[in-house]
């Protein structure tokens, strides 16, 4: 079975691509990205050049080039991870956003649409339904909750659900869309949350985090994720949502001093700084659906995935340290 993977040179959609390549060998797989910043062709040539991965480059907003993409090699299958997925720079500048997330899956949309493809399976956010209060823990998304993007960002990617989900049902495009909470683990750029703060530990740097730092995130190891798009890839059902949790939250000043627990720094190299706008307070996720439909569970503990994470970044400086430079001139995230 042939699977076209887009954004596979990102963060989790690498991840995904060496979790099939790992699991599931009889699979072909197909990466299509346009090496965007946040792309990182040597993340996944060891696949490429032991011919487990045919690698595409073109922009999913270029339709004549998906077109032919899927012309040549014919999936049944496609993931769809190719996004911009920074909040602070959506901030910046939304324009990116809508293009690549919201046109870029129309483009995709149509391709699946013309070539009959067998299931078309778009990554989604937890972001589009807004935040939660700090004071209600108990209060959690759930998939019928309401969409309240608060970001250019989450905007553009819950016009991309509803997008998909209008294919579905007006055309009959087989659409499964999954919403995930925070993801981390290896591979990640380095603007990102986690792997930022490891960087800018290990170059000694401050700590910056936002306003009081009790912003609250749900968190999730990547291939718990990973797992989670497979199951629905091949056994979700067309025209359904899966919400992705591992329902580990954690604020993010608790966040960083757990890190800095781990690599053994001092707290006090953490400094607070003007919060973001608009800054949401907490995202929590209710994944019973996909637990109890497609008996998915979470394996990784928050505390050992964490440690792993930290110890890859110390592990991969020739990986991280090219990229670090750019990603720390933007905001924090």
């Amino acid at each position: 079975m042939t699977i076209l993977i887009t954004g596979g040179a990102g963060f989790i959609g690498s991840n995904f691509l060496y979790y099939l390549a790992e699991n599931d060998p009889d699979f072909r797989l197909i990466c299509l990205d346009n090496l965007s910043y946040a792309g990182n062709y040597t993340t996944i040539s060891p696949l490429v050049q032991q011919e487990k991965l045919l690698f595409i480059k073109a922009d999913v907003c270029d339709r004549n080039a998906v077109f032919s993409a899927f012309e040549e090699t014919k999936p049944e299958l496609v993931v769809h991870f190719a996004a911009e997925s920074h909040v602070d720079r959506s901030i910046s500048d939304p324009s990116v956003f809508l293009r690549t997330n919201v046109l870029g899956t129309g483009v995709l949309l149509d391709a699946c649409r013309t070539f009959g493809v067998v299931r078309f399976h778009l990554v989604s956010t937890d972001e589009v339904y807004g935040d939660l209060p700090l004071n209600r823990p108990e209060l959690l998304f759930t998939e019928s909750s309401p969409l309240r993007p608060r970001s250019p960002y989450a905007a553009s990617k819950a016009a991309a659900d509803l997008l998909a989900l209008s294919y579905f049902h007006t055309y009959g495009v087989p659409v499964t869309i999954s919403r995930c909470s925070n993801n981390y683990g290896r591979f990640q750029y380095p603007e990102k949350l986690i792997p930022r703060m490891i960087a800018r530990a290990l170059n000694e740097q401050t700590l910056p985090v936002y306003g009081t730092g009790e912003n609250i995130r749900d968190w999730i190891h990547v291939s718990d994720h990973c797992a989670a798009i497979k199951k629905i890839l091949l056994r979700g059902t067309p025209g359904e949502i899966y919400n992705v949790g591992a329902n580990c939250p954690c604020s993010n000043l608790q966040l960083v001093r757990r890190i800095c627990g781990i690599l053994g720094i001092p707290r006090e190299r953490i400094v607070f700084v003007e919060d973001r706008k608009g800054h949401d307070l907490r995202y929590g996720i209710d994944a019973r659906k996909l637990e109890t439909s497609l008996n998915w569970r979470p394996k990784v503990d928050f505390t050992d995935g964490l440690q792993e994470t930290a110890e890859w970044y110390i592990a991969n400086h020739a990986w991280w340290e090219p990229l670090y430079p750019e990603a720390d001139k933007g905001s924090l995230c």
